[in-house]
């Protein structure tokens, strides 16, 4: 790995960047995570939520206790996997100090970024006896698929009930003030299959019911609130086979909830109805993904990370995220979490790229967090 500009934290964020870990897969990540902490003296545990979701890392979490008895407490949190690479990840720093893949896939910045930020303030923290009214960090596995990670810890081990993840793709001082509901929907076609030169009048092509649902549903944004996707469609054995399967996979999400229940409905009954056309049959499945939540600027968790952002020498800004965080799992559970812009950019693309001053901004709004913290009842 070419280095143009280096320091411990971007050594330690290269050095996670470089290891892959797609949902599922993150045991090189999480044990790094682990040594580090054990390095600074601190203990941590990982639960069975690895079992528990069929992959091979659990939720690592550590406490550090306050040493102040007044402020609030708060708990920081990161997720460990990333979308799945397509290849090798070569990170680089260049000389503009961006820091990119060079192998031409993700560079994993999403989440890795506020990984090594949240280690890195702890060894601060820690180096320099710093004040504060007690902290925990916590990194999830399978954020990526459904938050499925923080949706298997028991938060009931938390003992602060304000906290702050890093999981947005813009510059550093936005707030996320709002994130939507998400509905996952699963389509399985069944036709007919037949000789598609032979005998075409025989068959039922699955491939074409299916095709004429996608065509008819709403997708991309649908209104100011409101998106919908189709991600993945299988189907078919060969080229001169009417193909008797097609299934396909979707999404709905929205800031109304009301707007995603009523919009996955309406696709299940395009599948239906384009299926009764070529005589086909349509299984069909919605189920909830994420829950969504909403902050006011006056919150108090958003009134302290705006007085952190101005600490570290940043001015706040609030927007509504169209994407699900693990703030969305804890804030469904009662906590308060807001998540924070860290710089990454163009993340889960080819592009994706972080500067090495974003990586050392957000040390620096995270020892402000812990600062303002302290200082605030």
């Amino acid at each position: 790995m070419q280095q143009a500009l280096t320091s411990p934290l971007v050594d330690l964020f290269l050095e996670l960047c470089a290891l892959p870990s797609p949902s599922g897969r993150e045991r090189a990540v999480a044990d790094c995570v682990a040594a580090y902490l054990d390095d600074l003296g601190l203990e941590c545990d990982e639960d069975d939520a690895a079992g528990r979701l069929d992959g091979d890392a659990g939720n690592i979490y550590c406490r550090i206790p306050p040493t102040d008895d007044g402020g609030t407490p708060i708990f920081l949190c990161a997720h460990t996997d990333t979308v799945p690479p397509e290849t090798r990840i070569d990170p680089i720093v260049g000389e503009d100090g961006i820091v990119r893949n060079a192998a031409g896939t993700i560079l994993g910045s999403d989440n890795k970024a506020a990984v090594v930020v949240m280690l890195g303030a702890i060894r601060r923290i820690l180096d320099e006896g710093r004040e504060h009214a007690g902290i925990e960090l916590l990194f999830t596995p399978q954020e990526e698929v459904s938050l499925r990670g923080a949706d298997a810890f028991d938060h009931t081990r938390l003992v602060a009930t304000t906290g702050f993840v890093y999981d947005q793709g813009a510059p550093i001082g936005e707030i996320v003030l709002g994130s939507p509901h998400a509905r996952l929907l699963d389509f399985r076609f069944h036709g007919r299959a037949a000789h598609a030169g032979m005998h075409p009048e025989d068959g039922r092509s699955a491939i074409a019911a299916a095709s004429r649902a996608i065509a008819d549903f709403r997708l991309g944004r649908v209104d100011g609130e409101t998106s919908a996707n189709v991600g993945v469609i299988a189907g078919g054995t060969a080229r001169n086979v009417v193909p008797e399967w097609c299934s396909f996979t979707a999404e709905v999400r929205s800031h109304d909830e009301r707007k995603a229940v009523e919009l996955a409905r309406e696709m299940l009954e395009s599948a239906a109805f384009a299926a009764s056309l070529v005589d086909c049959e349509v299984e069909s499945e919605v189920r909830p993904s994420f829950p969504g939540y909403r902050f006011r600027e006056s919150d108090a968790p958003v009134r302290l990370a705006a007085s952190a952002l101005e600490r570290a020498g940043y001015t706040p800004s609030y927007a509504l995220s169209g994407g699900g965080a693990d703030a969305n799992v804890f804030n469904a559970r009662g906590l308060r979490c807001v998540n924070l812009a860290n710089g990454m950019m163009e993340i889960h693309t080819p592009d994706e790229h972080i500067a090495v001053a974003d990586l050392e901004g957000m040390l620096e709004v995270t020892l402000a967090l812990v600062d303002v913290a302290r200082e605030t009842a």
